[in-house]
């Protein structure tokens, strides 16, 4: 496992949410994990601290009174196009997931989520966003018997190459990246083919079927679908 060095910086968070139930929990624990959250009631008051004072990351409830999360996302890109954004909803709808990143959002994250899901997104966007990963980004995977090179694009097994096409690659190693947990086909989309259109939903299950057929001669590694959530690469 990596060191981890971000919690140590006291980082500061900006937590935007009118629960203040849910405000008080996101703020005690973030304090707790070694970060310095602020928290703002409303985006009103969000975009008053975020204009006054700096931070390292922040995270936005999307339905808030007198102004709502993705619009104050929007004000705080216009100014900052660097900050990690991850936006809380309360509806799992695709409709959500889109204007979230249009509004310029990192990541999302849907209610009820636990504090530790929370707390892997916050530290994977810093260690992006702010060059906290000291070594270097990885490339290759061992998958049961299969060795994945992605910088080559190449599946070896036993000795014999299966080179992958730049979307079969890109989609193993997102997988990889989250082996043995969900990969949302959402973000999945979004990140490799630019929007979660039904023509590209479609395109991306031909490419998991491609992927399926490669990786079939270790009965051990699986590529399970969840209806409707994702896919999940399963390693032994």
């Amino acid at each position: 496992m990596h060191k981890d060095v971000i919690t140590d910086d006291k980082l500061k968070i900006l937590v935007a949410e009118d629960d203040p139930n849910l405000g008080t929990i996101l703020t005690e624990y973030l304090q707790a994990k070694g970060y310095a959250p602020t928290l703002a009631k409303n985006g009103v008051e969000g975009w008053k601290h975020f204009s006054n004072d700096s931070y390292d990351c922040c995270i936005l409830d999307v339905m808030m009174p007198e102004k709502d999360g993705f619009t104050l996302g929007k004000e705080i890109r216009t100014v900052n196009d660097e900050v990690p954004i991850i936006f809380l909803t309360a509806k799992s709808m695709k409709e959500d997931t889109i204007e979230g990143f249009k509004s310029g959002g990192d990541d999302y994250i849907t209610k009820p989520f636990s504090m530790e899901e929370l707390l892997l997104r916050i530290k994977a966007i810093l260690r992006r966003t702010k060059g906290e990963e000291k070594e270097p980004e990885k490339t290759v995977f061992e998958l049961g018997q299969f060795t994945f090179d992605f910088k080559n694009q190449v599946l070896k097994f036993d000795g014999e190459e299966q080179h992958l096409t730049s979307k079969e690659n890109a989609l193993l190693k997102m997988l990889c990246l989250h082996a043995n947990q969900l990969t949302d086909r959402s973000q999945a989309l979004l990140a490799i083919w630019g929007d979660d259109s039904y023509f590209n939903s479609r395109s991306m299950d031909v490419y998991i079927a491609k992927l399926r057929k490669y990786l079939k001669r270790d009965e051990r590694v699986k590529i399970l679908n969840e209806h409707g959530k994702g896919f999940k690469l399963v390693l032994p």
